[in-house]
């Protein structure tokens, strides 16, 4: 007992002489001692459960902490430790004290994590303060770590793999209504922000200790005159002539201001990115034709496992509105990426996979989400990208019957968008086998992107007219159309002509071709859900043995069975 009271009056003591006025010239954080005086003083408040304790030192103890915010932007030292520990006794005794410690965390992100983010040491301390402190912030400071989310993806872009796994323990309180749009491009821009703070750190030193929002003030006037000068004199932001400064050496390269969204360091709302501007082309492609660094080596894999967390979540707890806003989102984003083909390639199919879990969960999605959908099936042939999402739209829109029966006039709409995709591609695919085969690589699959993309378009139109039995008569005329061009790919013909075959057996059509997420309960109808409780005979047989037409022959099990 006598031990404690030395110890804590040896702690009370540092503490009061620190938080003296006298001393204000002193940055508190120079002191290492200070530090184990509020880890001291803490720990016997915490084991003594005394109520004195806690009430004699916590003046002092706020005193220190506004010394510190006060003394940020005027000293090197490094407050981060010493700050998060004074914010762990506010969080556990802040209502023994009737003291807030909302207003103190805030000031913590936007004084001193902003400076020191870089800092390896805050940065994992920070993570080992929210995760400890992970129930408090999800209920008593709900809307603090999503107004701060791109703060944190800073730290996390920049301190990499090692801080992964503290990272996504305290992903969760990223999530909230006002966090869950702006937080998916910030997330699949990650390795983009890696680029934005390595060329801060090139052309205005090290990160530690320096704000980058001072950065982003100062070049804003002169990006503004760059751009006025644009307009009125034709020349570009990147003609600085030959008095003006290298890239290296420019406090903000030409194509940085096109970062400085990135950059910030609170959610301000979801806000367009212009990532196909020319400026911005030039600086990722200058980006990756030189050796990625191994910051941004790592951002490129934690970026697709931070998409997994953040769609788990999204489907966990975000409601139907901000789900059906996201698709849009998502589309827009899945052609506009780092152009790194693994990343795309693992970015892209999570973006695929969520979008199609999400039709599938809620098919009227499809009918209120028509406009961007039509808007991309008129892209599908910008680029390959934009193809596959197209061809992706296409399937949805078939398989779920262009967003149910209750959406007619939205499936009558998505049904002429496939009808104008199919009919202005069909006569530039009647090119021919021969001229295919004479044509370069790229020709050639250009050809077959274009062929596999009619077929999903054929599907679908097939499908609609099945699920909405207006759409019959202009379906059949389309189907007619291809399966008599015989276009270079007799995929896309043969299947016209398998549709238009099936639609003259309207259960079997029905069966076939019908919403696989509805029950089927028409007369002739198969339901393949029970498929292993029916035997061979009770399936259309002809279908199984692949004829293009009924037999005309007594019904074998040799024609289905495959022969030894």
């Amino acid at each position: 007992m006598a031990d404690r009271d030395k110890k804590w009056d040896f702690h009370l003591r540092s503490l009061s002489s620190s938080a003296r006025d006298s001393n204000y010239a002193t940055d508190p954080a120079s002191d290492p001692s200070i530090l184990n005086s509020v880890k001291g003083v803490y720990e016997l408040c915490r084991s003594e459960k005394s109520e004195e304790h806690v009430a004699r030192v916590y003046p002092q103890l706020n005193k220190i902490f506004q010394r510190c915010v006060a003394s940020i932007s005027q000293t090197q030292t490094s407050n981060g430790l010493l700050l998060l520990a004074i914010l762990q006794f506010f969080l556990d005794f802040g209502d023994r004290v009737l003291h807030d410690a909302e207003p103190s965390l805030r000031t913590f992100f936007r004084s001193c994590l902003s400076r020191e983010f870089a800092d390896p040491v805050v940065a994992e301390a920070t993570l080992e303060f929210l995760s400890s402190n992970k129930i408090k912030h999800l209920k008593t400071f709900a809307s603090l770590l999503p107004q701060f989310f791109p703060l944190m993806l800073k730290l996390i872009a920049w301190n990499g793999e090692k801080l992964e796994n503290l990272f996504l323990r305290v992903f969760s309180g990223f999530i909230s209504p006002g966090s869950l749009l702006p937080l998916l491009p910030a997330l699949v821009d990650l390795p983009i922000l890696v680029v934005a703070l390595e060329k801060v750190e090139k052309s205005s030193g090290s990160l530690v200790g320096s704000s980058i929002a001072s950065i982003q003030k100062s070049a804003a006037p002169e990006m503004l005159l760059a751009l006025m000068d644009e307009a009125y004199t034709g020349s570009t932001i990147a003609d600085g002539g030959a008095d003006s400064e290298s890239e290296d050496s420019a406090p903000m390269a030409a194509s940085d201001p096109l970062f400085l969204d990135l950059l910030k360091d609170e959610n301000d709302g979801l806000a367009e990115r212009h990532w196909t501007t020319p400026a911005m082309s030039v600086a990722l492609q200058a980006v990756i034709s030189t050796p990625l660094s191994n910051r941004l080596k790592e951002a490129l894999k934690i970026a697709p496992r931070l998409l997994d967390s953040y769609f788990a979540l999204a489907v966990q707890d975000a409601n139907d509105s901000l789900i059906c806003a996201l698709i849009p989102l998502i589309m827009a984003r899945y052609s506009t990426l780092f152009p790194d083909k693994i990343f795309s390639y693992e970015v892209q199919r999570r973006l695929l996979e969520f979008m199609l879990a999400v039709f599938h969960q809620s098919p009227h999605f499809i009918a209120l989400l028509k406009k961007p959908i039509v808007d991309r099936l008129g892209e599908a042939y910008d680029n390959p990208t934009k193809t596959e999402l197209a061809l992706q739209l296409c399937w949805a829109v078939g398989e779920y019957g262009g967003g149910g029966g209750s959406h007619k006039d939205e499936a009558r709409e998505l049904f002429e968008s496939l009808e104008l995709l199919l009919y202005e591609n069909l006569s530039s695919s009647r090119l021919g086998l021969g001229e295919t085969a004479h044509g370069s690589g790229s020709s050639s699959h250009r050809k077959s992107s274009q062929s596999r993309l009619l077929c999903f378009v054929v599907t679908a139109i097939a499908k609609l007219a099945t699920y909405h039995h207006e759409l019959l008569p202009r379906a059949r005329v389309s189907l007619a159309k291809v399966a008599r061009s015989r276009i270079s790919d007799p995929r896309v013909w043969k299947r016209a002509q398998d549709y238009l075959g099936l639609m003259s057996e309207p259960a079997i059509c029905l069966s076939v071709l019908g919403p696989s997420n509805e029950a089927v309960q028409y007369p002739g109808t198969v339901d393949w859900t029970e498929g292993r409780k029916k035997m061979i005979a009770h399936i259309p047989f002809y279908l199984l043995g692949g004829q293009e037409g009924p037999p005309f022959h007594d019904f074998s099990f040799s024609d289905i069975l495959p022969r030894e």
